[in-house]
């Protein structure tokens, strides 16, 4: 095992006089973390004009329910199928290359993406814009770790959620903006963003971690037995879900039988893709099974209310697109407090609050949404959920990252991408089959192409009710992340500190 050189003293790398960099002028964690949550923000933002798109997808592009939910799923699924790959490949050749190479795949797809009208090509586009998001996300919070003080982690890491959040109330405003020019616009809108997210990734970052040793076989047998089982189980999920249970038993047999030979894989090869001996850890254990939930519970809360304000309420694209804001304010709001606070106090506090709160949210809405339900209590109670996430996301992730050896951040952080991807996969489809088999077929396709604003009420009451059952679902996963939030651990702080950039 060999560890990059690393220079402690930034000034020694200046040019001569008169030529400055940015390298001589600043710390070089603000410059990592300036990356990190350039790449953030472009991420957050095109799921939110997407999201807020869906609508006038489903109408122009003449496609099933299916097919759109795909659209937007197949960016997920393969970032999820790709995320701890990425973590193991960036502890083994550097987290720059990836990175860089994450902005430069998920400009080109956006780029090709507004060119086709085909949908199997427009999914097949999305599923390898994936792979560049799972290039982004999995790397970004290791970066920050290698770059930031033990003590100020904190605080980068809820940067990097703030950054998150500003992009979730900025794309599904722009998003509604943009789909009046075309949907097209909406992939578009990533090009200039991922250009210079681009640029700047191969200017600014340093590889700071020590590399694995490059000689360890990549898990091969692990990598494609993940990747069958979880697709397969994520389309049996979804066919079952939105058109039939019936004919989809064997996808999700066949999903199950390759996930459990991947747990048999990973617990005999040398260097497995997910090493399952993290999970030994309770505290990690436990943090990732908090992840997991909350993603659940958290995830298709925006998913949701696209449908309810354009669907149900016949509202346009670019007003439903700032009633969905409360959300990402609050999480915009909270995130850097709770990434600040967890520098100085017990980040388990912070992580309770949060799901308490998220709890309680989720349950008020579950209570009171309906047609005639007035906006500023919907806002409300949207504003505590964004509150409640933006106060466990980053005391989560800084417990996380905090708790593993620093040759094992990119593993660490990738698995907690892939709980979270996971999560909000399976939120979305569970979500979406509770509120399709409440509705008849013709009042559902009105409902997700916003053409219902004709409809009588009585109509359209079986969808308000499948989405009240729904929240109440979710609000009873986020109760169970409160309970394991409870249980955690005192956090242990004995790891190696990343190196001191300033």
């Amino acid at each position: 095992m060999s560890q990059p050189k690393i220079q402690s003293n930034e000034k020694s790398q200046a040019t001569p006089a008169g030529r400055r960099t940015l390298h001589d002028r600043f710390p070089y964690k603000w410059l990592a973390l300036s990356v990190t949550s350039l790449g953030a923000l472009m991420a957050s933002m095109n799921s939110g004009t997407l999201i807020i798109a869906l609508p006038t997808l489903l109408r122009d592009l003449h496609t099933t329910l299916l097919s759109l939910i795909w659209i937007l799923l197949a960016y997920n699924v393969t970032q999820t199928v790709f995320v701890l790959n990425v973590g193991r490949l960036s502890d083994m050749v550097g987290r720059k290359k990836l990175f860089v190479l994450g902005f430069a795949v998920f400009t080109l797809t956006s780029l090709l993406a507004g060119f086709t009208s085909n949908v199997p090509l427009l999914i097949a586009l999305r599923a390898v814009q994936g792979i560049g998001g799972a290039f982004l996300i999995a790397n970004s919070s290791a970066i920050v770790t290698d770059a930031f003080p033990r003590q100020e982690l904190g605080f980068a890491i809820g940067t990097n959620q703030m950054m998150v959040a500003l992009g979730a109330i900025l794309g599904p405003i722009v998003g509604g903006a943009l789909t009046a020019l075309g949907w097209q616009w909406v992939f578009w809108f990533n090009v200039p963003l991922g250009i210079i997210g681009t640029l700047w990734a191969a200017s600014m970052l340093r590889d700071l971690a020590v590399k694995q040793d490059r000689k360890d076989r990549f898990d091969v047998w692990g990598n494609l037995t993940y990747a069958i089982g979880f697709a397969l189980l994520m389309i049996g999920l979804s066919v079952g879900g939105i058109e039939s249970w019936s004919g989809v038993t064997p996808y999700l047999l066949a999903g199950l039988a390759a996930l459990a030979l991947f747990v048999v894989i990973e617990c005999k090869v040398r260097a497995p893709m997910l090493d399952l001996r993290l999970f030994q850890d309770v505290a990690f254990t436990l943090n990732n099974a908090t992840v997991f939930l909350n993603a659940v519970a958290r995830m298709a809360l925006t998913f949701l209310f696209v449908f309810y304000f354009q669907g149900a309420k016949g509202i346009d694209a670019v007003l439903a697109g700032v009633m969905l804001g409360p959300v990402a304010l609050g999480l915009l709001v909270a995130s850097p407090i709770a990434g600040r606070l967890s520098d100085r106090m017990d980040p388990r506090i912070l992580i309770r609050w949060g799901t308490v709160l998220g709890t309680l949210a989720l349950a008020g809405l579950a209570g009171v949404l309906g047609l005639n339900t007035p906006y500023w209590l919907i806002a409300a109670l949207m504003l505590l959920a964004g509150v409640g996430n933006g106060l466990f996301n980053s005391p989560n992730s800084s417990l996380i990252m905090g708790s593993v050896a620093p040759d094992q951040r990119g593993v660490a952080s990738g698995i907690r991408s892939l709980l979270m991807n996971v999560g909000g996969v399976i939120a979305i489809i569970f979500t979406l089959s509770i509120v399709v088999s409440e509705v008849p077929r013709n009042v559902m396709l009105q409902v997700f192409s916003g053409l219902s604003s004709n409809l009588p009420a009585a109509t359209l009451t079986p969808f308000i009710d499948g989405l009240r059952l729904a929240f109440w679902i979710l609000a009873a996963l986020s109760a169970l992340s409160a309970v394991l939030a409870f249980l955690l651990p005192s956090a242990q702080r004995n790891v190696t500190p990343a190196p001191a950039t300033d």
